[in-house]
């Protein structure tokens, strides 16, 4: 159920980000065009959202279907927000914690259900995965701006192409100059596709200390996620959680 939704959602993505390319292959859109890309991933949903119905999980549905409602909002904010290029922190957080984290979230709780767990239980093991998802979406947007060096390679800009404003950048605008912050917003909006001048921005966000903050910022949420794992037995499977979570924020692409 989970992997037909999470893959209902990616068709979706690719229709609304206009995208050619998913995991290395031409993405349904651009074979069969939004029309045939919008009802194959209707067609997706609706066949995960059976699969619990069809087996009376009534619980792992709600955990589901919340999670879809949260992804679509999420998606809609940061359409909303990259318009006027007005995202604080928080906004910020909203949209990686919606489009990303509440997927990884969902997946920890109906494990957690499945097994009968109490409602205390499942929410811990939500909340871990919440806190995993927002670490891996700080990861990822630290990738744009090549933070790792040797590992990542050259940054790729990616991110401010799409006129997304990410933890770094945010950063580094809330601790520039008035000056320094006009015309680095004006790289976002009318120079993004310029090579030399998305370099600029790159470079001042290093400057400013976005990375590190970032850094720090992810390596926050991990230590969240830890630290409700140390709440429960000590065993293969804790161990695998924790492994997943430091993977999520050493991981090299």
């Amino acid at each position: 159920m989970i992997e037909l939704l999470h893959t209902a959602t990616l068709v979706h993505d690719d229709v609304v980000d206009d995208s050619n390319k998913r995991r290395g292959f031409f993405s349904i859109n651009a074979i069969w065009k939004n029309k045939i890309a919008v009802l194959v991933g209707d067609y997706l949903l609706s066949k995960g959202l059976l699969l619990a119905v069809e087996n009376e999980e009534f619980e792992l549905l709600r955990i589901m279907s919340r999670s879809v409602k949260e992804m679509s909002e999420g998606e809609l904010l940061q359409i909303e927000k990259a318009r006027k290029l007005d995202i604080t922190e928080d906004v910020y957080y909203d949209i990686i914690r919606q489009k990303t984290a509440t997927l990884i979230a969902s997946c920890c709780a109906s494990g957690v259900n499945s097994v009968g767990a109490d409602k205390e239980t499942i929410e811990k093991m939500r909340l871990f995965g919440e806190y995993t998802g927002i670490a891996f979406q700080i990861k990822d947007d630290l990738f744009d701006y090549g933070s790792d060096g040797e590992t990542i390679g050259k940054p790729t800009g990616i991110d401010i192409k799409e006129k997304k404003m990410t933890l770094p950048l945010i950063y580094a605008l809330n601790n520039a100059s008035w000056s320094e912050k006009r015309k680095m917003i004006r790289i976002v909006k009318k120079h993004n596709e310029n090579k030399k001048k998305v370099k600029e921005l790159i470079q001042f966000v290093i400057d400013t200390g976005g990375i590190e903050y970032a850094q720090k910022a992810m390596h926050n949420y991990k230590d969240k996620a830890l630290a409700i794992l140390k709440e429960f037995e000590q065993n293969e499977a804790n161990k695998a959680l924790a492994e997943l979570v430091i993977y999520t924020t050493e991981r090299t692409k």
